[in-house]
């Protein structure tokens, strides 16, 4: 391809207590509109954020040859800091998060240390992170708090997490290649980082012809000079503005990633490093002993139990039979203005006190300040608002979903067969 100022890119777009078992029955009524805030959550993974002091003087590339440039970087090594300013414009979960862990799974002793959860808390506020790779094989992260420490190590097969706060462990085995037949390999969790560059590339996975990619100027980060890529979707009624990724002029590494959103306003999510150094990190970062009188809970321990409560709460749950997964999803639109389809479990409805539920006042809180009434030729339902992901959520059961605009899911509902 020619060189030229700008080019479009094929792909698709990138866009989680014990109780009293009335409590349990209903919390699967409201797994839905907090799953759709976790979608949100789910699109931060780790992407390194803004350090700037300056506008180098680089020599000019285009949009092409720097999407190849991050294409053909080979750096797997690096170690560094970095902060993730996130706003999503998601409510505070406050004490509602409890209402959604199963029983026992946050007494002591339990797998409270689980990356699955503790990764969500980046989908909100501002934090820092260390962060060391070496190669696919070995990775850390670390969740900087004022007394301690959250810390994610993956070493070849074995993943390690450790919560010095609770002086709680979690831990997951898996097989190398060598051991076929004895049980699949178990890579790290869903949501566990690796490197800025594998998110960046997802995130340069734009949809055929909805996309605009350009290079505005360049940027100083980390002490690190840096071109800025601009992706734009061509597209009307997407919540995306832009996406600004700062890659680094030496060795194609995105040093920088800002989600800015349609409605503007500040970034909904401005991460980056604010240090980072591309030598090869001391391989004693990569190990990892439990601490003396730590509670250790293994992977299959933790899915065994969560599996045995959600056969449970089944069973309590006759009319939601079918949990095991959403009916029939449809992809409606293209790109940015993509849209998923999907009937609840059962033909569930929102619950409200309205329909005589017994709605937790936290979830009813929560509900209130996400949702807002629409009507049109599909009924009536509720539309959950984020700064990023959007849904609809019908009185009979039906649930529009993507990052697009309230109208765009109204519209889509309207036109659905």
């Amino acid at each position: 391809m020619a060189p030229n100022d700008s080019a479009d890119t094929n792909g698709t777009a990138a866009p989680g207590t014990k109780g009293a078992v009335a409590g349990r029955r209903k919390a699967v009524r409201y797994i839905v509109p907090v799953a759709v805030a976790g979608v949100a959550a789910a699109t931060i993974g780790l992407v390194p954020a803004l350090a700037s002091s300056g506008d180098p003087d680089l020599p000019k590339i285009t949009a092409q040859e720097l999407i190849e440039k991050i294409a053909a970087s080979d750096t797997q090594q690096l170690s560094g800091t970095v902060k993730i300013s996130t706003d999503l414009g998601i409510p505070s979960l406050g004490g509602l998060a409890g209402s959604f862990v199963p029983d026992g799974a946050g007494d002591e002793g339990s797998a409270s240390a689980d990356p699955q959860s503790k990764l969500t808390e980046l989908a909100s506020g501002t934090h820092t992170l260390r962060v060391a790779a070496d190669g696919p094989d070995k990775q850390r992260v670390s969740i900087l708090d004022n007394a301690s420490e959250y810390s994610l190590i993956h070493n070849g097969d074995q993943v390690w997490a450790y919560d010095s706060k609770s002086n709680a462990v979690y831990h997951a085995e898996g097989r190398g290649e060598g051991d076929a037949g004895k049980g699949e390999k178990r890579a790290a969790p869903d949501g566990v980082p690796t490197t800025p560059k594998a998110l960046a590339e997802q995130v340069l996975k734009a949809a055929d012809g909805t996309t605009s990619v350009t290079v505005d100027g360049t940027a100083q980060v980390a002490g690190r000079d840096a071109y800025r890529l601009v992706v734009k979707p061509e597209q009307s009624g997407s919540t995306i503005g832009s996406v600004t990724v700062a890659v680094d002029a030496e060795n194609g590494v995105p040093l920088k990633f800002t989600l800015q959103p349609s409605s503007g306003g500040k970034a909904a999510i401005d991460a980056g490093f604010t240090s980072v150094d591309f030598e090869k990190p001391d391989a004693s970062l990569f190990d990892f002993t439990p601490p003396k009188g730590a509670e250790v809970t293994e992977a299959d321990e933790a899915e065994g139990h969560g599996k045995a409560e959600a056969e449970k709460a089944k069973g309590d749950l006759g009319a939601f039979e079918g949990l095991d997964g959403m009916d029939g999803m449809n992809v409606i639109g293209k790109g940015w203005n993509s849209i998923a389809e999907f009937k609840t479990p059962g033909g569930a409805a929102l619950p409200s006190k309205a329909s005589g539920d017994e709605v937790p006042a936290e979830a009813q809180q929560f509900l209130d300040a996400l949702g807002d009434k629409v009507t049109g030729k599909f009924g009536s339902g509720t539309v959950f608002k984020t700064r990023l992901v959007n849904a609809l959520m019908t009185d009979d059961g039906r649930v529009y979903v993507g990052a697009v605009t309230k109208d765009a899911l109204v519209d889509a509902a309207n036109n659905a067969g």
